[in-house]
């Protein structure tokens, strides 16, 4: 019997759960949600645990639980999720929050899991694309280009050849570029990029007394408009606007904006008054995506998602 075999719950859960946070990264990327990761890496603990004799010390204990989650975010794939829609939508996408990613980003930047949650691979925007591939496909590209495994190791795990993944990874390629935005967004919250913080800090403030006017102004003439689950995607300034004014935006009073970050953007979770509470309650979590001092996307994220984002579950003061 190997050594991990060998191991009682207790000591197994602790060597797996110093994985836990890159394996949900991974599992997050794989299927584009927050929740949907957390239920893939349960069951990637789960299979651990009952297969611990199987592992034979031929790989690291790290690539074992990357193989039993890839798997078990192939089967939740085959067993949930419908086709993107043509148009670039993404309708169970979440966000992540930055406060997480950090547990692994303060690693040495020489270790594998900081290579794993790089700005690029974890921007809304990569997470998009890779959902517009086919979990096969998606597999070999998160593992081949994210996680850094040799193409040998990918076909293994695959069940294909060297060539059927290579041939594979070519066309994940070349979807990631036909989903990918031209210019990514240039946002790292370092102390360099006071433009852009000051770009988000007017979009907050705008956006807090509904001066469309005013937002009109930041927004790049092609931005792009999400707002997972309940819409497709709206592409272009005009189209955006007119799509918030026809939902009701400029009706609403009484909000107040709190910065945070997701993805490796900036986000503001907005908050709206309501007598009832005599608080300010969550309405909203928009995600920007910035380029050359232009906001050329938002995505907006219903306040659902403020718990596990850091954000307050409610603001105290008088309405504005």
């Amino acid at each position: 019997m190997s050594e991990l075999g060998a191991m009682d719950e207790a000591g197994f859960s602790e060597l797996a759960e110093k994985h836990r946070r890159e394996l949900h990264v991974h599992c997050y990327r794989m299927l584009g949600s927050f929740q949907d990761a957390e239920d893939a890496v349960q069951e990637t603990f789960l299979r651990a645990w009952r297969r611990r004799e199987t592992f034979e010390g031929r790989s690291t204990l790290r690539a074992w639980l990357y193989r039993i989650a890839t798997n078990a975010c192939l089967d939740l794939l085959a067993k949930r999720r419908p086709e993107p829609a043509t148009g670039g939508e993404v309708l169970w996408l979440s966000p992540y929050p930055d406060r997480l990613l950090d547990e692994l980003a303060a690693d040495d930047a020489d270790e594998p899991e900081t290579a794993a949650v790089a700005r690029e691979t974890v921007e809304l925007a990569y997470v998009v694309a890779v959902q517009h591939l086919a979990p096969r496909p998606r597999a070999a590209l998160i593992l081949r280009d994210v996680v850094g495994w040799p193409a040998k190791d990918v076909a293994d795990l695959l069940g294909d050849s060297v060539n059927s993944v290579n041939s594979a990874l070519q066309r994940a390629r070349a979807g990631m570029r036909e989903h990918l935005p031209a210019e990514r967004q240039e946002w790292t919250g370092g102390d360099d990029d006071a433009d852009n913080r000051e770009l988000v800090r007017r979009f907050t403030d705008a956006s807090m007394a509904v001066d469309i006017d005013t937002i009109a102004t930041m927004l790049r003439d092609d931005v792009r408009f999400a707002m997972p689950p309940v819409q497709g995607l709206t592409i272009g300034r005009e189209a955006v606007l007119a799509d918030w004014i026809e939902g009701g935006y400029p009706e609403i009073t009484g909000l107040r904006g709190v910065p945070t970050s997701v993805n490796r953007q900036p986000a503001v979770g907005y908050y709206t008054w309501r007598e009832r509470e005599s608080a300010y309650v969550p309405l909203s979590l928009d995600v920007l995506r910035i380029s050359n001092g232009s906001i050329t996307e938002v995505t907006i994220f219903g306040p659902e998602q403020f718990p596990h984002r850091g954000l307050p579950a409610q603001l105290e003061g008088g309405a504005r």
